[in-house]
């Protein structure tokens, strides 16, 4: 059977033109290089290949290659084939540039912000830790077993083999009351926010309360949907609940409050679940962190108490990586339908990596990497807490028994200067001041919010002989 374009090898895309089909192909071969359509080290398609292709004789474009092969813009060698010479000059716009044009554009690009030497900024896990070759197992493992209608366009509330082990994961760790029915996976806590907001709006709540301090992009993404939010105040015993009225939603970060690590107060989750059911409220739980706890017992889901009014979101970005992009929502049963249609009419979350981590998640893998994990982060406390200690006695870190970061208390008025000090040393940490609700009734406090989670193991003492040379 003769071969054709759709069974060779590499596709190229060329017009060769001019006097001659040799030339032609020779010319059009050099203006692909010169313009930087086929950049250095690009594999050429076999000669043989090529010629069906174009629909020209094969010694046609031996001759073509070996012209350019002479002239320096191609390199043939054996058993690697014929690539684009590694020096061929290459211009986007057909032409070498000039060194004075190459100077001037070098000027108009924005110059990159330096990376920092040790980044302290709360939020991200260490990402050299992530498991890789667990993770790479459960994706074979997920991937050979896996229906073939599993890769189509799929039920828009997730893979039901990542909801069925989300169930019994979350029921089994954070206290969830729900079923694979009434779960939702979505692209991040982000994502799942911003279908909230969009069911909270056209229900029409137009205030979602929330706490004093942070994440103003969380803040923001409300913003967009149409809603108001009015911060709650704060005390040494969380976030105060006693004043609701008003809005028909809140925000709660219950386990561990973030920024500021306190776990909100028994008396406290009660009063707001009470709230929710008189006035038939939402709230918004975030679990940010709670795989993370270290003096004490794990502080239980707040949805336990209520999952007809309490919506429960986690996610995978801490406990594995941000990049996976992958997060779910315990939903009340009156709220599924609603949820399901604000996020879409298919799934928009990537099956590959849902199969992945429910086969991560029923072999047990994913509870091996969280014990691991938890060690390995309570060991960056210790060592922080040691440092504290030993070289600035009057920092008193604070919200130390869960999560990835801690709250260090400086004296009065100092909060500016420490962390403009930190940036000359290389070292990027935030301010409390940055998490504070613009609106936020309670008094300003100067303090560090310091992530401990970012740096990897062989630079972590690097990260804190930095930290202790900044504070007062």
């Amino acid at each position: 059977m003769a071969e054709s374009w759709a069974t060779l090898g590499l596709d190229l895309h060329l017009e060769p033109a001019g006097p001659g089909v040799r030339r032609g192909l020779t010319d059009a071969l050099r203006e692909a290089v010169r313009g930087g359509r086929l950049a250095p080290g690009t594999r050429l398609p076999s000669s043989r290949s090529l010629a069906a292709d174009l629909g020209i004789a094969r010694n046609t474009v031996a001759d073509a290659y070996a012209d350019l092969v002479a002239e320096g813009w191609l390199t043939a060698r054996q058993g690697s084939g014929t690539r684009v010479a590694r020096g061929a000059p290459a211009s986007p716009f057909g032409q070498t540039p000039s060194a004075e044009a190459r100077r001037a554009g070098a000027a108009r690009q924005p110059r990159e912000r330096p990376r920092p030497v040790h980044d302290l900024v709360p939020g991200t896990p260490d990402l050299a830790s992530f498991p890789r070759t667990q993770w790479l197992k459960a994706a074979r493992r997920a991937l050979a077993t896996a229906p073939h209608h599993a890769l189509g366009y799929g039920d828009p509330r997730g893979r039901p083999e990542l909801r069925t082990a989300l169930a019994g994961h979350l029921a089994r760790v954070r206290g969830v009351r729900t079923d694979p029915d009434h779960l939702l996976v979505c692209a991040g806590f982000s994502h799942g926010l911003r279908i909230l907001g969009t069911v909270l709006r056209a229900r029409g709540v137009t205030t979602v309360a929330v706490e004093s301090y942070g994440l103003d992009v969380h803040w923001d993404l409300l913003a967009r949907v149409g809603l108001r939010t009015r911060p709650l105040p704060f005390d040494g015993l969380g976030t105060v609940t006693g004043d609701l009225a008003g809005p028909g939603a809140v925000l709660l970060t219950p386990a561990h409050q973030f920024p500021m690590g306190v776990p909100l107060h028994p008396d406290r989750r009660a009063a707001v679940t009470d709230w929710a059911r008189r006035t038939g409220g939402l709230i918004l739980e975030d679990d940010y962190d709670g795989e993370f706890r270290y003096d004490r017992q794990p502080v239980g889901a707040l949805q336990g108490l209520d999952p007809d009014h309490v919506v429960h979101l986690g996610t995978a970005s801490k406990s594995l990586a941000p990049g996976l992009r992958l997060a779910w929502m315990a939903l009340p049963p009156s709220l599924m339908e609603e949820a399901t249609a604000a996020k879409g009419p298919s799934d928009t979350c990537g099956v590959l990596d849902q199969l992945t981590l429910a086969e991560f998640i029923t072999s047990g893998a994913y509870d091996r990497h969280v014990r691991s994990a938890r060690l390995r982060y309570r060991r960056r406390r210790d060592a922080l807490v040691e440092a504290l200690a030993t070289r600035a006695p009057d920092v008193h870190p604070t919200g130390i028994a869960a999560g990835l970061h801690a709250v260090l208390r400086l004296p009065p008025g100092t909060e500016p200067a420490v962390v403009q000090a930190a940036a000359w040393q290389g070292l990027a940490l935030h301010g409390l001041s940055r998490f504070r609700h613009e609106q936020a009734a309670v008094a300003p406090l100067d303090a560090l919010v310091v992530g401990y989670g970012t740096p990897p193991d062989h630079a972590w003492a690097g990260a804190l002989d930095a930290l202790c040379r900044v504070l007062p």
